[in-house]
């Protein structure tokens, strides 16, 4: 039994989000599946790092599957990027020893979104951003980052979705850059609860128009009440950047 780490990169817009369903087979992880099994002649899952949600985008997002066989990595990404619709890519296979786990090996995340700020909108961008016509204060949104730095209890930045354990994470950095218009948040942590960094960015939004204080944010962490975050930032502006292990 050989055990093979994907690395995939796929346009998330018209899925349901990476993990598999049971009433579809619309997800990133459906559609892998779907031809690995077709090429193995028996039933193949894989185990994916990020659940990614409904309309999120990756660069690099990591998987592990294993098969019986002597397929060449090179069969095996040849036979998925030829059979695979186009918004899904396999950038790279290899044959990774056989307690590798995509999901349990990983040590941190990096996730990026990415805010279009101008007054006009971005017909070209409008399906890999979120669109906020108001100018926004960095300066604010940056001295607000500094509060989600170090672990922390992200109960009021998640889901109710969510059913972790334990909901501590640790954010390692937060950088806010501009960029010919846009505004780029990359967040790194070593693990990050089911729309955590939406509901992050979008409190952060909420910080740089003013709406609510940077300082304000210690509170709402300590309160674990998700009424108190900001909105939602839309999933069209959020990409999986990176994963190490």
């Amino acid at each position: 039994m050989n055990n093979y780490k994907l690395t995939i990169q796929y346009d998330g817009g018209r899925y349901r989000g990476w993990q598999r369903l049971g009433d579809s087979d619309d997800t990133i992880q459906g559609k892998i599946e779907n031809v690995l099994t077709e090429m193995a002649g028996k039933k193949i899952e894989i185990i994916g790092c990020s659940r990614t949600d409904a309309g999120v985008h990756a660069f690099a997002q990591i998987a592990n599957f294993k098969i019986d066989g002597k397929l060449t990595e090179a069969e095996i990404m040849n036979y998925l990027n030829r059979y695979l619709p186009q918004d899904i890519s396999i950038t790279e296979v290899m044959l990774v020893p056989d307690r590798f786990h995509a999901r349990y090996n990983a040590k941190d995340k990096t996730y990026l979104y990415k805010i279009w700020n101008e007054r006009y909108t971005n017909p070209f961008m409008r399906k890999y951003s979120m669109h906020v016509e108001e100018k926004l204060d960095i300066e604010k949104m940056k001295r607000a980052c500094q509060y989600f730095i170090g672990a922390h209890d992200f109960t009021a930045f998640s889901n109710a979705k969510s059913k972790k354990k334990s909901m501590v994470r640790e954010i390692y950095v937060i950088d806010i850059e501009e960029n010919a218009g846009f505004i780029e948040i990359s967040v790194r942590g070593d693990g990050f609860l089911y729309n955590m960094v939406r509901k992050m960015v979008g409190t952060l939004i909420e910080v740089g128009l003013g709406e609510i204080d940077a300082e304000q944010i210690p509170g709402i962490l300590e309160s674990k009440e998700r009424i108190q975050t900001g909105r939602m930032a839309d999933a069209a502006g959020l990409y999986l950047v990176k994963v190490d292990f």
